[in-house]
């Protein structure tokens, strides 16, 4: 997120991409075969892209993930992002650019999300600042942001009904929520305050506050003071399923604008969404790189 609020970026690199129709109906058996690296902007001129490419548009290596035209590198102080994708509609247009993560330290924090640790959460830099520069007026900025990352063994919907996450900068680093209702209805509900140096620490939880719903009518909550009315400032992504957006809440007595995701598993569960998503997420099985 830039340091004014006005402007924020997401970017996610899948292999087996969670949220791609194709990778749905390919029965999820080769998840090389479906791998993304999805880019949001989100401000003026935002845009998104998000291509499920096949096993031949991948490289990887210990510090190095390669998609298609697109990568993310490991440079020993900062994850260098290199972009290079065309975004979908509204807005079709090339996205071209780099983002520069710099964490202020690396975390060894594990949370697995189901008790067999068929889901876990990693947190590897809740605390950095981020460098973007891309190619369209208005998209070099500088800011702070997160690095995490999350791995599976089996479809989220296989495994969740709903779930949201929060990531709040505070004084002296960040402190993240998860909260997540499993299928079989157990709960898991996490807090972890982490600290600018890495270290982390589980905090006592807030309770849990209702926000309004999303444009797509999706439930969303977070954590807060006792009494304090979490709210949004500013939309992000907003589909039937998900809702990514800038929320306010208070946190000991301090108010702080982080990243609030609210994910509902029940509706993306049905097979009538899948067509939608496939508008937005194009298939492009064949390409391959340069000789």
């Amino acid at each position: 997120m830039s340091e004014d609020g006005q402007r924020a970026v997401s970017v996610i690199g899948f292999i087996g991409s969670v949220f791609s129709p194709w990778y749905r109906w390919s029965g999820r058996r080769d998840p090389a075969n479906h791998c993304c690296i999805n880019v949001a902007t989100y401000g003026p001129g935002g845009r998104f892209t998000m291509t499920d490419r096949g096993r031949s548009a991948l490289r990887q290596t210990a510090s190095r993930l390669e998609v298609g035209p697109s990568m993310m590198r490991w440079d020993g102080k900062a994850l260098v992002i290199d972009i290079d994708e065309v975004s979908g509609p509204p807005i079709i247009s090339r996205v071209r650019g780099q983002i520069r993560v710099t964490p202020s330290a690396i975390t060894g924090v594990e949370l697995p999300l189901t008790p067999d640790g068929a889901h876990v959460w990693r947190p590897f830099a809740p605390t950095s600042t981020i460098e973007v520069e891309l190619n369209s007026p208005g998209w070099q900025w500088q800011g702070h942001g997160y690095f995490d990352a999350n791995f599976g063994t089996r479809a989220l919907e296989d495994d969740f009904t709903y779930w949201t996450w929060g990531r709040y900068p505070t004084g002296s680093g960040s402190t993240c929520f998860y909260d997540a209702t499993r299928l079989d209805g157990s709960e898991l509900a996490a807090g972890i305050q982490f600290d600018a140096d890495g270290s982390a620490r589980t905090i006592p939880l807030p309770p849990k506050t209702k926000m309004r719903r999303s444009l797509w009518a999706v439930a969303r909550e977070t954590r807060a003071d006792p009494g304090y009315q979490p709210r949004q400032v500013k939309n992000m992504l907003d589909a039937p399923f998900y809702s990514r957006s800038a929320v306010m809440t208070q946190l000991d007595g301090a108010e702080t604008v982080g990243v609030h995701e609210a994910l509902d598993l029940r509706r993306f569960r049905s097979p009538l969404l899948k067509p939608m998503l496939a508008v937005r997420v194009p298939r492009r099985p064949n390409w391959a790189f340069p000789d």
